[in-house]
């Protein structure tokens, strides 16, 4: 059985990709994929490599009955060999990403997360990012929160149709018949 593996990653790995980390896993776990699907999370940058997620992170997770368990690291190229999707948190995560994949093909992993989302557009006043809760208060990573869970269904979706698309395609091939 194949595992499908997916990465979030934002700046610092200790805000936005921590965050969207947990809440994809609780929501893969309620869909019977945890065996399946394996996540984690990254940053761009390596500052705060080594560190737990911020604190106001964590609260806003625990407050919404979300784990983590966490450290963050640094995304590193040789990675998109691993990954099946880089999910970026926003457009400079997006372009970074895509500049710094080996190939094409590890380029077109790359995804925003809020393309998930199918509220989200260019007119919300986010775009299709997710925008950095850092330097504000409380409110903006509960803000980040809202943002995350509007489209990690779509995102458990569009994961669970390419591994039924597998399987089909296994038991296809084990049979001998051709895969639909």
């Amino acid at each position: 059985m194949d595992t499908f593996r997916v990465c979030f990653v934002c700046t610092g790995n200790i805000c936005r990709s921590p965050m969207a980390e947990a809440v994809f896993r609780s929501h893969v776990t309620e869909a019977g994929l945890g065996d399946r699907v394996a996540v984690g999370s990254a940053g761009t940058g390596g500052w705060h490599v080594g560190d737990p997620a911020d604190p106001r992170t964590t609260r806003t997770l625990e407050a919404a009955g979300y784990e983590l368990v966490h450290v963050a690291r640094q995304f590193e190229p040789s990675w998109f060999g691993e990954h099946d999707l880089v999910v970026a948190l926003d457009e400079g995560h997006e372009r970074e990403l895509r500049a710094g994949a080996p190939t094409a093909g590890d380029a077109a992993k790359v995804r925003l997360l809020r393309t998930y989302d199918p509220s989200a557009s260019e007119r919300d006043g986010f775009g299709f990012d997710v925008p950095d809760p850092y330097y504000g208060g409380t409110h903006g990573f509960e803000e980040v929160l809202r943002l995350v869970e509007a489209a990690v269904p779509g995102l458990v979706s569009e994961i669970a149709a390419v591994l039924d698309e597998r399987d089909e395609g296994r038991a296809a091939g084990a049979t001998g018949g051709e895969a639909r």
